[in-house]
C-alpha cells in the first residue's frame, strides 16, 4: 500500500511540473514531436535494398515497429495495415515495418501474409533505440507518424494490434485536416 501510494505521489508531482510521460517509455526516451524524426536507411525486402526516410518527403510515413514476424500479434497487426492499405495510399502515407528480422525473414513474412509494404531490417537495432522502441533483443510495438517535411507528429505506445491501423488512420485524419500535412 506504501509503495502504491509512493507511485502515485511521484506520477502526480511529474505531472505537476510538465513532466511529457511520452518523453520517456519503456523502451527509453522517446524523440520529440514537432521536430525533425530521426533519420535513418535500413535494408528491405526482396532484395535487401536500403531505404531511408528521406526517399518518402513530400508524403507520411506511418514507422511502426513490431517485436517480430510470424508472432500473432505482429502478424495480426501487420494484416491489418495490409487491410487498409488503400485508405493509407488515398491519404498519401507510406507504412514502414521495423523489427530485428532479417531480409529473408521478412521476405517470408510479406510472401505468406501478402503485405505489399517495405519491412525493414534494423538487425542492431540502431533505429529501434533511436525512436526508443528497443528492449533487450527486440523492437517494442510503437508507431511514429512523420509528416511530409519530416517532422515527427504523433507517437503511439504500446499499441492493441486488432484496432491499431483504425486509431493511426483516425490519428491521420485529424492532422490533415489540422492543416499540418498534404
Amino acid at each position: 500500500m506504501l509503495q502504491r501510494s509512493l507511485l502515485i505521489g511521484l506520477c502526480s508531482l511529474l505531472l505537476l511540473f510538465g513532466f511529457n510521460p511520452t518523453a520517456l517509455a519503456l523502451g527509453g526516451p522517446q524523440p520529440p514531436i514537432g521536430e525533425p524524426a530521426p533519420a535513418f536507411t535500413l535494408p528491405t525486402n526482396p532484395e535487401g535494398k536500403p531505404v531511408s526516410l528521406t526517399d518518402y518527403r513530400g508524403q507520411w510515413v506511418v514507422l511502426y515497429f513490431y517485436p517480430k514476424d510470424f508472432t500473432p500479434g505482429c502478424t495480426l497487426e501487420a494484416k491489418r495495415f495490409q487491410q487498409d492499405l488503400p485508405q493509407y495510399q488515398a491519404r498519401h502515407a507510406q507504412i514502414l515495418g521495423v523489427s530485428v528480422d532479417d531480409v529473408a525473414s521478412h521476405q517470408e513474412f510479406c510472401d505468406s501474409e501478402g503485405l505489399q509494404f517495405p519491412l525493414l531490417a534494423d538487425a542492431k537495432g540502431t533505429v529501434s533505440k533511436a525512436y526508443g522502441s528497443w528492449l533487450g533483443m527486440m523492437s517494442l510495438r510503437h508507431t511514429y507518424l512523420i509528416d511530409p517535411d519530416g517532422i515527427l507528429q504523433e507517437i503511439f505506445l504500446g499499441v492493441r494490434p486488432a484496432i491499431h491501423s483504425r486509431e493511426v488512420l483516425a490519428r491521420l485524419d485529424q492532422l490533415q485536416g489540422s492543416g499540418t500535412g498534404v
